[in-house]
């Protein structure tokens, strides 16, 4: 029997994750979790029930409570989603994104080599290490900005382009350093852009279904053409569990789902689907170092782990849209007035 900590579980990924595990394994899982503006407990509220999950508030930089946590639980995985991740926000305030992001991390693979017992060198436990795992779930951002050709892959050189990716790739070093160093069995996974339910409406996909639903301008950044690979969230979900079973320690996975789409092309896609009009669009003026194109290459993944997305976009997109047109209870609850001001303020 596994004990997971889960950090960041009530946001987007992490409560899917959370799900998603408690479905498929009878592992126990500790959400430790924030609960900062994205963060959610009615994310999960159909599950607070199970005997094998357990909540527990807390911040990842305060590194007494992380030990606390360690200790209470007997942690022996960490997959850690606990991070600012939004990058209009990141610009705004970036220096919450280094707390957050990089000390956070820090703060969390420190508490569990204390744990684990681990030394530099090869002076540890080999048979008390090999059961545990630390998993730093990180973005295809951290590699930079593509042309029209060529895609990411795990040895792609790394070129954030946004404070909210440079601090992501901060991590990423962190947590590969500690596997050098301490000898930390550690895996880093890298997605591309996700989608589906529970996600937080600053985000694209949610945010065009609210505002169309509503009937209010659609902002869009620029010529709207800005392509990302697009991963529907249950088949991130599976992918990171592949990881954690037959992951090999210190390697770096890349996750995305076979699906570029430019940003435009979604609008519309969301427009025409809710029977609106495209005179609700609205061109704003494009963010700063607004990367133009990802793109993901599964190679690794899937020849070495045997993974692969389950989810053609044209599917999943609507199976997203109608979860939020079905769950307009959830997105009325997760609108504050704090969230329409910031919404103010960046698509004025």
């Amino acid at each position: 029997m596994k004990n997971i900590l889960v950090t960041g579980g009530a946001g987007f990924i992490g409560s899917n994750f959370v799900r998603y595990m408690l479905n498929n394994t009878n592992y126990n899982i500790i959400n430790y979790d924030l609960l900062t503006y994205s963060g959610n407990l009615n994310n999960l509220k159909d599950i607070k029930e199970n005997s094998n999950y357990h909540f527990v508030h807390g911040d990842i930089c305060d590194k007494d409570a992380v030990r606390k946590v360690f200790k209470e639980y007997s942690i022996d995985t960490v997959v850690n989603f606990a991070a600012e991740s939004h990058v209009d926000r990141s610009i705004e305030t970036p220096e919450i994104f280094v707390k957050t992001n990089v000390l956070g991390t820090s703060v969390l693979i420190d508490v569990a080599k204390e744990n684990w017992k681990v030394k530099p060198n090869d002076k540890y436990d080999k048979e008390f290490i090999k059961g545990v795992k630390f998993l730093q779930v990180s973005t295809d951002e951290v590699y930079g900005s593509l042309g029209k050709e060529g895609m990411f892959t795990e040895t792609t050189p790394l070129s954030p382009n946004s404070p909210y990716s440079a601090s992501k790739a901060s991590a990423d070093m962190v947590v590969l350093a500690y596997h050098h160093t301490f000898n930390i069995p550690v895996n880093i996974t890298r997605c591309s852009n996700n989608y589906g339910p529970y996600q937080f409406p600053e985000k694209l996909i949610p945010l065009m279904i609210n505002n169309c639903q509503q009937g209010k301008e659609l902002p869009v950044y620029g010529d709207g053409q800005q392509i990302r690979d697009w991963l529907y969230v249950e088949d991130h979900c599976s992918a990171i569990h592949t990881v954690l079973e037959k992951g090999k320690d210190g390697e770096i996975y890349n996750i995305g789902g076979n699906n570029e789409v430019a940003n435009m092309d979604i609008v519309k896609l969301i427009i025409n689907y809710l029977g609106k009009d495209e005179s609700l669009i609205k061109h704003v003026k494009d963010r700063p170092g607004h990367d133009r194109r990802y793109s993901i290459d599964n190679t690794k993944i899937t020849c070495e782990l045997g993974w692969s997305p389950k989810y053609l976009f044209d599917d999943g997109i609507k199976y997203t849209i109608d979860w939020y047109v079905n769950n307009k209870e959830w997105m009325d609850d997760v609108i504050s007035l704090n969230y329409l001001e910031y919404y103010k303020n960046m698509y004025k």
